[in-house]
């Protein structure tokens, strides 16, 4: 089973972590499911940017970002060569380090009162 290592986050994930993830579930769905909670402001439906996070090691395993994906992190506060949304980014069998970005440009969060 692949790991996702994700680097330490001052908010959402301040010791890092590394999960054990499953091959063909979305980096977002993975983070979520181990109670990193990641925004995820459109509901995973790549209309927003607020999932982004950086692929710090293990990139080249990845689905190829479509366009609208590309489209949309145009937008991504803090976008680098190897960002993703993590709502379009599909793990696979090789292990993963990634990089949630300090900020979004979202102002609400989904689940947040």
């Amino acid at each position: 089973m692949p790991q996702l290592i994700v680097l330490p986050h001052v908010e959402l994930c301040p010791e890092g972590a590394v999960i054990e993830a499953k091959a063909g579930v979305s980096i977002c769905d993975t983070l979520l499911e181990n109670g990193i909670e990641i925004e995820h402001a459109c509901e995973k439906s790549c209309a927003c940017t607020t999932c982004h996070v950086i692929v710090r090691e293990g990139l080249e395993s990845l689905n190829e970002a479509e366009e609208l994906e590309e489209d949309m992190l145009d937008k991504a506060w803090g976008l680098e060569p190897n960002s993703r949304l993590s709502c379009q980014t599909i793990v696979d069998a090789q292990d993963l380090v990634i990089e949630i970005p300090k900020y979004t440009i979202n102002m609400v969060k989904e689940g947040h009162h």
